[in-house]
């Protein structure tokens, strides 16, 4: 599938919901590896015991933009096996337009993504797509973050 076929089929999902994840449990390991490699080894985030004793949660909580940055995992976007479209040889991350983090993820909690087609346009020879990312917290009303994701698919 080139180029023009796939942005039509993509524009005809804009405004519905494209993917739901499977359940990620985020647990401790995960946010030290997160705040090993960002440098952010806020109490909050990375002590057990001082966050139980002070924080609202009663746990560690992870980092927000750790669920940020799952968008790719959670969204499919890793799997080459699994292209977005047919044909589409490379996904580019090329920013954010809004982003928001409404809720905590404590540690041990499971996380899945909704992800809702905002648009599709073609730009410079690549089909640009903006999704609203939602990530759920499992027994939770309000999301840990809603963001909307732009990326270039090229062909």
């Amino acid at each position: 599938m080139g180029l023009e076929q796939a942005l039509s089929q993509l524009q005809s999902q804009v405004g519905q919901e494209v993917h739901v994840s499977e359940w990620l449990t985020i647990d401790q390991p995960m946010i030290d590896a997160f705040g090993s490699a960002t440098g952010d080894r806020q109490w909050i985030h990375t002590d057990p015991e001082r966050a139980k004793a002070q924080s609202p949660y009663g746990a560690t909580i992870a980092h927000g933009y750790l669920t940020l940055s799952l968008y790719p995992l959670l969204r499919g976007l890793v799997d080459e096996g699994q292209p977005l479209a047919p044909g589409v040889e490379r996904v580019i991350n090329y920013g954010i337009n809004k982003l928001r983090f409404p809720n905590a993820v404590p540690s041990g909690s499971r996380v899945r993504a909704r992800c809702r087609l905002v648009s599709a346009e073609e730009v410079k020879g690549s089909i640009e797509l903006v999704e609203e990312y939602t990530v759920e917290v499992e027994g939770q009303q309000r999301p840990a973050c809603v963001a909307e994701c732009v990326m270039r698919l090229y062909f």
